[in-house]
C-alpha cells in the first residue's frame, strides 16, 4: 500500500563550492553506468578496466510525483574523457514531454546539450552565474569540458518523471569533443543506430 508523503515547509544546505548536501547522500554514476553513452566503447571498456571511476553525482528529493510539487537539487560532473568526448551526464527527456528545467550553474565550466524530437539542438554554454532554461520537449545532458568539476542547481515539476530510454537507445544528435585542443560539436556518426 503506498502511503501519502506529506512535505512541510523545508530548507537544504548546498555548499557553493562542492555542490554537495551535509544532508543527504548523491545518487552516483560511475564509469560503468555509461556504457553505451560514448561513441567510442573500447576507450570506455578500458578506462572501466583500469578503475571504474566516478563520472557523475546528483542529489535525488523524495517528493510527491504530483503537480504543485517541486524537485530541486545539485549535480557535479567530474572532469574527464572518454576517447575525445567530454564527460557528461547521460542525459533524458522528461516522462511528460512539456515539462520544462532550469539549470544554473554554480562552479566549472561546460554546456548543456539539449535536442527535441523534431531534430532541434542547441548548447548552451554553463559558466558560473549563468542560468539555463531547458523548455518543455527539449532532452538535456550536461557536459564538463573544464578541468573541474562542473556544478548546476535544478528544479523542475516533480511528477515530470525522467525518459533515459530514449536517450540509451538513440542517443543524441551531436557529441561535443575535444578537437585539436578546443571544443567542438560534432554529428554523432551512431544516431538513431
Amino acid at each position: 500500500m503506498s502511503q501519502e508523503l506529506t512535505v512541510k515547509p523545508f530548507s537544504m544546505y548546498f555548499d557553493l563550492i562542492s555542490g554537495m548536501s551535509n544532508e543527504r547522500s548523491t545518487t552516483k554514476r560511475h564509469l560503468s553506468n555509461m556504457r553505451g553513452m560514448f561513441s567510442n566503447g573500447e576507450a570506455l571498456e578500458a578506462m572501466i578496466e583500469k578503475e571504474n571511476s566516478l563520472m557523475y553525482e546528483f542529489f535525488e528529493l523524495e517528493m510527491p510525483e504530483k503537480d504543485g510539487h517541486l524537485l530541486f537539487g545539485t549535480s557535479i560532473v567530474y572532469p574527464g574523457k572518454v576517447g575525445n568526448e567530454y564527460f557528461m551526464t547521460k542525459g533524458h527527456f522528461h516522462t511528460i514531454l512539456d515539462t520544462a528545467e532550469v539549470y544554473y550553474c554554480l562552479g566549472g565550466k561546460g554546456y548543456m546539450l539539449m535536442e527535441n524530437p523534431e531534430g532541434d539542438w542547441i548548447a548552451e554554454e554553463m559558466t558560473p552565474g549563468k542560468a539555463v532554461y531547458v523548455p518543455g520537449r527539449y532532452a538535456h545532458r550536461s557536459i564538463n569540458v573544464g578541468d573541474e568539476p562542473m556544478i548546476t542547481f535544478f528544479v523542475f515539476r516533480a511528477d515530470a518523471g525522467h525518459d533515459y530510454g530514449t536517450i540509451e537507445t538513440k542517443g543524441y544528435r551531436k557529441l561535443i569533443v575535444e578537437n585539436e585542443g578546443k571544443v567542438d560539436i560534432v554529428d554523432n556518426p551512431k544516431w538513431g543506430i
